[in-house]
């Protein structure tokens, strides 16, 4: 699987461990940032890029990992496309995937372990969507995005 990652300041060193291990299962990762050469970072810009490449086709899915991760996955969830989850465990992670279809995952590298988040990642790449009545949420959802109301 294609996978593009990045992560602000706080979530280097969590990026950095995912990136051995998703290498380390097969999966062709493209490190989008950051490195721990800079200071401060802006995670803005660094949600935007995974997730128009996620939009794009030119990764399957993307990763983002921030110091909580609430701010990245309201930033992931303005792109059109887009459907961010963020996964503190591996059961919100079976979730996302399986009952709406995320295809962008954010971790808060101040608020989970290391080895945990690696299994959250290793079950959030496996789950598939289930479909069925979650489909046509998905699809509802979507509406929402293109800016018409479900509302009648």
């Amino acid at each position: 699987m294609r996978i593009a990652i990045a992560a602000d300041h706080n979530g280097v060193a969590l990026k950095d461990r995912l990136i051995g291990a998703l290498r380390a299962a097969g999966h062709e990762v493209d490190d989008r940032g950051t490195d721990g050469a800079v200071g401060v970072v802006d995670y803005p810009p660094l949600c935007e890029d995974v997730c128009r490449r996620v939009v794009a086709g030119t990764a399957d899915r993307g990763i983002v990992v921030g110091g909580s991760g609430q701010g990245e996955v309201i930033a992931c969830n303005k792109i059109a496309g887009i459907r961010a989850g963020l996964c503190p465990d591996v059961w919100h992670a079976e979730i996302s995937r399986g009952n709406n279809d995320a295809n962008v995952l954010v971790l808060g590298a101040k608020v989970i372990d290391p080895d945990l988040a690696e299994q959250v990642v290793a079950s959030w790449l496996t789950t598939p969507f289930k479909g069925a009545e979650h489909a046509r949420r998905v699809e509802m959802i979507a509406t929402l995005e293109r800016g018409e109301s479900l509302l009648g």
